[in-house]
């Protein structure tokens, strides 16, 4: 008896604990208002002090959110999420053409932010190429010939099909953690490199160590970004089956014991990116905000 009274008052305490907790949006504001047109698939560096976003037609720009000077990176057609921060402050991209065979061809770029200038750094292939960031640089991962900044990108995280890839070390590991009908999206990988965030289709938002084992699940939201080592920013679409019927951000703990809404599902914000302490994202018809919020535990 006196186990089970011990068992319950943990319970309890347990319960007060985790219902304390909460978190404050201390300020949001609009960013390129009046002075941009629709922007979307936004991107912090690490520092949160520059951003990338596409344009309506698939341009790619950078902000400088300290100066507020806005460069273009590049006005060829950049598709969502065919960018990506390097962890040397490099930008690396995919730009597409339809060659005269009708097919889609892709070429790999190099922008360095620090001299506005751009590398063509592969051959344009046909053929799925996605942008990879890593810790001390970045790669294009590609079927055919992709490319490395470096011999060793430092740690980095991304999928393909049902599989997450971590690279530790220079050592590349393979994992398939989960069952998915449709296979892995939007690897993330924490701040001080322990853990691996991604979508897992059927699933949500899984959370794995360096190993490959589950470490949580953290329900069906998508695109998760990392806000710190303990918590993560995604997004909670809801559709009919044509069209967004509504979209939300929310905060979730990264060992899914707790999570709250940062907008509403009214407000459509999207595409979430966290990065020195701010949160930038962006709504259905591309209006991008910042937001800045406090945790209280």
């Amino acid at each position: 008896m006196k186990s089970k009274l011990t068992i319950l008052l943990l319970m309890a305490s347990m319960l007060v604990t985790a219902t304390a907790q909460e978190v404050e949006v201390t300020s949001r504001q609009r960013l390129l208002e009046g002075v941009e047109g629709p922007a979307y698939y936004p991107m912090l560096d690490s520092t949160g002090e520059h951003l990338l976003f596409l344009t309506d037609g698939g341009a790619l720009k950078v902000h400088d959110l300290t100066d507020g000077v806005t460069s273009v990176v590049t006005r060829d057609y950049v598709a969502g999420h065919d960018a990506c921060w390097g962890g040397d402050g490099n930008v690396y991209y995919v730009t597409q053409q339809v060659g005269e065979d009708h097919l889609v061809y892709r070429t790999g770029q190099c922008y360095d932010a620090s001299t506005g200038k751009t590398v063509q750094v592969t051959e344009p292939q046909h053929g799925a190429m996605r942008a990879v960031p890593g810790t001390r640089g970045g790669a294009l991962k590609a079927p055919g010939r992709g490319y490395a900044s470096a011999t060793d990108i430092g740690s980095a995280a991304w999928t393909e099909e049902n599989r997450v890839h971590i690279t530790v070390g220079g050592e590349e590991r393979v994992f398939s953690p989960v069952d998915s009908w449709a296979g892995y999206l939007w690897a993330s990988l924490s701040p001080d490199g322990k853990r691996v965030a991604f979508f897992a289709a059927g699933k949500g938002i899984v959370v794995i160590d360096l190993r490959g084992q589950m470490l949580a699940l953290l329900g069906n939201y998508e695109m998760p970004c990392w806000y710190n080592n303990d918590y993560l920013v995604a997004q909670n679409t809801k559709d009919d089956g044509h069209q967004f019927t509504s979209s939300q951000l929310m905060l979730l703990k990264a060992d899914g014991t707790w999570q709250a809404e940062l907008t509403s599902p009214t407000s459509m914000a999207m595409h979430p990116t966290c990065g020195g302490g701010r949160i930038v994202y962006t709504t259905i018809d591309g209006l991008l905000s910042e937001m800045h919020i406090q945790i209280h535990e």
